[in-house]
This record gives structure tokens, sequence and C-alpha cells, in this order.
């Protein structure tokens, strides 16, 4: 299967596996923006991170979808790699082709956004869709977790958030959620 193999809207929150120089599969986060009109999804990385270089130097990647929250936040805070392109714990994957289409720099930090064309894509696993609020909350407690210390972004009302969110987690999630949202916290106190 070619194209992408879900209708996207908005931002999509997903992982994407990019190879490093050290052979392995660096994992990390990556928002998908739904295409704007003919062109393909886009994304922004934001910095000179393991993404943006391994895009650049490899010129491709693996977009996955996953609802593990554990997963995400190692993604996203931590230093995550593995030996294959493809996440176990994927429901869903596309092999994309980055092509830089605009750079710049937006209070003091470089980013650059990248057209999405795929070349195959697959579904491993179909779910019956739901939505935990608890997810959403660990997805947003990343997002302001990964804003901490940056120019630009008020930390304090960034860890007001992370605590909000935690209660969210506390009220809505479940052990994998809790386990998540822990790891998490520690990550940021590190």
């Amino acid at each position: 299967m070619s194209g992408w193999p879900v209708e996207l809207s908005g931002v999509t929150e997903t992982l994407v596996t990019t190879l490093g120089p050290n052979d392995r599969w660096n994992v990390a986060a990556l928002g998908v923006h739904a295409p704007d009109g003919e062109g393909p999804p886009t994304a922004r990385t934001w910095g000179r991170t393991r993404t943006w270089r391994n895009f650049r130097e490899r010129g491709e990647g693996y977009v996955q979808f996953t609802t593990d929250p554990v997963l995400f936040v190692e993604a996203a805070l931590a230093v995550t790699e593995v030996e294959q392109p493809r996440l176990d714990e994927a429901h869903g994957w596309v092999r994309v082709h980055p092509e830089e289409i605009d750079s710049g720099t937006a209070e003091g930090t470089e980013w650059v956004d990248w057209a999405l064309p795929a070349s195959q894509s697959g579904i491993e696993s179909r779910a019956l869709p739901t939505f935990s609020r608890a997810y959403a909350a660990v997805v947003e407690g990343t997002v302001a977790a990964s804003r901490l210390d940056v120019e630009g972004h008020d930390s304090e009302e960034l860890r007001e958030r992370i605590e909000y969110f935690e209660a969210v987690v506390d009220r809505a999630g479940g052990p994998a959620h809790r386990q998540a949202y822990d790891r998490l916290l520690e990550l940021v106190d590190d």
C-alpha cells in the first residue's frame, strides 16, 4: 500500500523513526499536519534534533500511529533507539521521504518545515475508536515538558500545565497512563 493509510485532520501526534549514523532507528514524537490542498502532509522540526539531522542526511523516515502512552513519553522526552524502523506498538505506518519546504527562526529556535510524501504504508491492526482523556493529557503534558527552558516559553506556566495534566491522568487514566506520566515527571526532574 502506498500513500497515507488514514485521513488526516489538523495535527496528528505520531512517532517517527529515522536512521541515525549509528545504524539504529531513533524514535521521536512528530506532529503531522494534514495536507493543505493537493500536497502531502507536512511536519515541523524544532532545533537541530536527531529527527532533523536524519531527515536531512538520510532522506527517509517511518511515521507511525500508536496509542502507547509510555512509548510516546519515551520518544518525546528521552533518547529512544530501536533496531528496526517499524515499531511493534504501531497500529499503522508510513514510509516517508521528507523534502524541506521552508525554514526560519522563531523566538531564538530554528525550525524546518518538511513535506512528507509517502512511498509505502501499512496497517498492522485495526481498533475500535475510543477517546481517552488520560492519553490526551499525556500527550499535552509531553508537549509542555518538551518546551521547558526553551527561549520564548514561560517555564512556570508550563509546569502549571504539567501539574494540571497529571491531575487529569490521575482521574481518568489507567495503569499505562499513570506509568507514562510518572516517567514524564521523572524525565522533567532530571
